[in-house]
């Protein structure tokens, strides 16, 4: 088993170009995958995380409803934000300047095939990070994705998730706010939940902004412990 994770930080990028990508990546594993069991051979499947910053953008995944993007194309445009509806589990969400977006593009078989475990493992990366500065992240029961407050009448969101897997490859991943701008929250019902907030780490802190060097780092120093992986940078 490949335990080796190539990470790339792609910078600012835009969402469907990163999307082609993950697809390029995603489809790399999964021919490994196709020639390894068609040949009894035993290739080595790569494993990949990517950090990027998007400009605006709302997605849309394949089990969530339009309705919960509160704009039409104009006020899109106004907004200078663009959208997508995307092959990840999950309703809607947004992506923008001062969010950490986080794609794994893993073989499972190279660590375990269990999707459940996959998920509770990304939300626990986001909660032992955020414990780092002092906070007390949580789960929401059926609801996935990283909270604070959870079980008050102040419950918000910080971290939203969306993956997709085939042949136990994996793919999309997480959206962490750490400078997030709140106010595009505003034009969506955010994953598809009502009458809950959605804040962002900068916010938490009572800070103008958080260093997002810094969350990156312990955010893989989390992810390599918890899958015991070992972290490639390039």
């Amino acid at each position: 088993m490949n335990k080796v994770v190539k990470v790339t930080d792609l910078g600012t990028k835009d969402f469907k170009e990163t999307w082609d990508l993950q697809e390029l990546l995603f489809q790399g594993i999964l021919d490994t995958k196709i020639k390894n069991r068609r040949e009894s051979s035993q290739l080595e499947t790569p494993n990949y995380f990517l950090f990027v910053e998007h400009p605006h953008v709302y997605t849309l995944g394949k089990s969530g409803n339009l309705e919960n993007l509160l704009l039409n194309e104009v006020q899109l445009k106004a907004k200078k934000a663009s959208f997508y509806k995307i092959n990840r589990g999950g309703d809607i969400t947004y992506h923008g300047p001062g969010q950490i977006v986080g794609y794994p593009i893993l073989d499972l078989d190279n660590f375990f095939t269990d999707i459940h475990k996959y998920l509770r493992f990304l939300e626990e990366v986001i909660i032992l990070t955020l414990a780092e500065y002092g906070l007390n992240a949580e789960r929401s029961p059926g609801e996935t994705g990283v909270w604070l407050g959870v079980g008050t009448p102040f419950a918000r969101k910080i971290c939203a998730m969306g993956v997709r897997a085939s042949r136990w490859v994996t793919m999309h991943g997480f959206a962490l706010n750490v400078n997030a701008d709140l106010g595009y929250f505003d034009n969506i019902i955010p994953c598809g939940i009502k009458g809950k907030a959605v804040t962002s780490l900068n916010v938490e802190l009572g800070l103008p902004e958080v260093d997002e060097t810094l969350v990156k780092e312990k955010l893989l120093n989390h992810f390599s412990s918890l899958f015991e992986a070992e972290m490639s940078l390039s």
